[in-house]
């Protein structure tokens, strides 16, 4: 377990180093594919190795290979392989061959930090781990250099470095906290804080959990801190975008996670539990008005990440065997069908030369088979059957309505209803509606960009199908471990 824990990373690791040797854009490519497809294949056992062996800890205490960081892991690994696959179709249309291995290196580079973050067994480390995700993903999100990225690479940088540093002192608060149960010197993993938890002050417990809840919060994209999130993704190059959609949003969502069951072991669980569903709710609120009246493709994108992101939240904050399992499965599927939409809409920008939705017209007739893929993935993205987000969020509706949370289940059905009509009601221009001042044909997408495309829908659509037994176990097995009492 531990040798495909370590792989997973030292494959992205060792990519970056190689690329900064040699430098060639065809040699970057390949480095970077073959480590994401390493680090892919080796967290793929993980969730069966943890479900059979049980959670293990290793170097002192410092990494942990559990199911909840093994299952984010997955869903990390499959966004960072997809991406790269299709990062090899989209740069080399961008012109920018002479920059190509920079990227490449940044981009294993963000894939390394996202797969490091589940890993961690100390908050400190954890929180250092989110950090790096910040630090390089900031040059990814500028890479394109014009005006609005680099101002985009600026709002992201500082608006998030402005909630870690909450999170950062959330953390310094709950070892303290600690401290006075296990002595002003201990390891702080996330073990010795669960096993100290029912023992330290409940009102230092809830205060930690709100600044971390803040703090990571920003990371996720949970409204009103998401301010950052639909520059970043709609300036970001497409492949880039899908990473901080798919990988990086659930690598921070699993701190949020953690605290909230040490929090319920602290006794203030009803208090952080409502708190999470709260922003769960708003989130979903600010998502469904920016996009019904949203104007740009990739932006309309990025505030579907809100949204979901708020989904995930309220599957954490209902708690239970059927809102952590609607949670997770919700992780994995977005993750899926996030990169898929990014991945459309890389394609619909670069070909049209535009992002804005109103001088995008008749998709489906100028790219059928790529046309169908995104409009496929449109209307998975609004969690209709019969694709797995539809599983998701049943579950999680029902997570809610299994603790008497009826006032948000309401608000989450009939925010999601608002968000597949404003959602759709977009791809009706750009599939259905024609465009007088388009003078020239849309330019053509390499197979590079549609192939991962296909490997997103197929998985979505199948488990949408079939949810698996051993999922249903797994999850309740993480249920059961965050624990705690409401």
């Amino acid at each position: 377990m531990l040798s495909l824990a370590l792989v997973t990373v030292l494959a992205p690791a060792a990519a970056i180093l190689l690329i900064g040797v040699i430098r060639h854009p065809r040699f970057a490519e390949f480095l970077n594919l073959a480590a994401a497809a390493i680090s892919f294949l080796s967290a793929l056992p993980l969730p069966l190795l943890t479900a059979m062996r049980g959670p293990h800890v290793f170097w002192g205490g410092a990494i942990t290979v559990d199911r909840l960081g093994a299952w984010v892991q997955l869903c990390t690994s499959i966004v960072y392989l997809l991406s790269s696959i299709y990062a090899v179709g989209y740069m080399r249309m961008l012109g920018e061959e002479e920059r190509l291995p920079r990227f490449y290196a940044l981009f294993a580079g963000f894939g390394l930090t996202t797969l490091v973050g589940p890993m961690m067994n100390n908050p400190g480390l954890y929180w250092i781990a989110i950090e790096l995700t910040t630090l390089v993903s900031t040059f990814l999100v500028a890479f394109e250099r014009a005006a609005e990225a680099i101002e985009a690479g600026w709002k992201y940088i500082i608006v998030v470095s402005g909630g870690i540093s909450l999170a950062l002192l959330g953390t310094v608060l709950s070892y303290w906290n600690g401290s006075f149960v296990l002595g002003p010197r201990y390891d702080m993993t996330w073990a010795s804080l669960a096993r100290a938890a029912p023992h330290i002050d409940p009102m230092l417990a809830l205060l930690s959990f709100l600044l971390v809840l803040i703090g990571f919060g920003t990371k996720v994209g949970l409204a009103p801190m998401h301010t950052w999130l639909p520059d970043a993704h709609s300036e970001g190059p497409a492949p880039v975008s899908a990473m901080l959609s798919g990988a990086l949003l659930n690598t921070a969502m699993i701190g949020i996670v953690r605290y909230l069951s040490l929090a319920d072991r602290a006794g203030v669980g009803r208090v952080s539990h409502g708190v999470l569903i709260a922003l769960g709710v708003f989130s979903l609120f600010v998502a469904a008005l920016f996009i019904v009246r949203q104007e740009g493709v990739k932006r309309l994108m990025a505030y579907s990440s809100v949204e979901h992101m708020g989904v995930i939240a309220l599957g954490f904050g209902f708690g239970g065997p059927f809102g952590v399992a609607g949670a997770l499965y919700h992780m994995l599927n977005h993750s899926l069908n996030k990169s898929l939409m990014f991945f459309g809409a890389g394609n619909v920008m670069r070909s049209y030369g535009t992002k804005e939705i109103g001088r995008i017209s008749r998709v489906g007739v100028h790219f059928p088979v790529m046309g169908a893929l995104w409009l496929a993935g449109a209307v998975a993205i609004t969690g209709a059957p019969p694709f797995g987000l539809f599983q998701a969020e049943f579950s999680t509706l029902r997570g809610g309505l299994a603790t008497g949370e009826v006032f948000p289940v309401v608000a989450m059905a009939v925010l999601l209803i608002v968000i597949f009509i404003g959602f759709l009601n977009h791809f009706r221009i750009m599939y259905y509606e024609s465009v007088a001042s388009q003078a020239e044909e849309p330019r053509a997408v390499s197979t590079w960009c549609v192939a991962p495309m296909w490997c997103a829908l197929v998985p979505l659509l199948l488990l949408g199908f079939w949810w698996p037994n051993a999922l249903w176990n797994y999850f309740g097995t993480i249920a059961h471990v965050l624990g705690g009492a409401r």
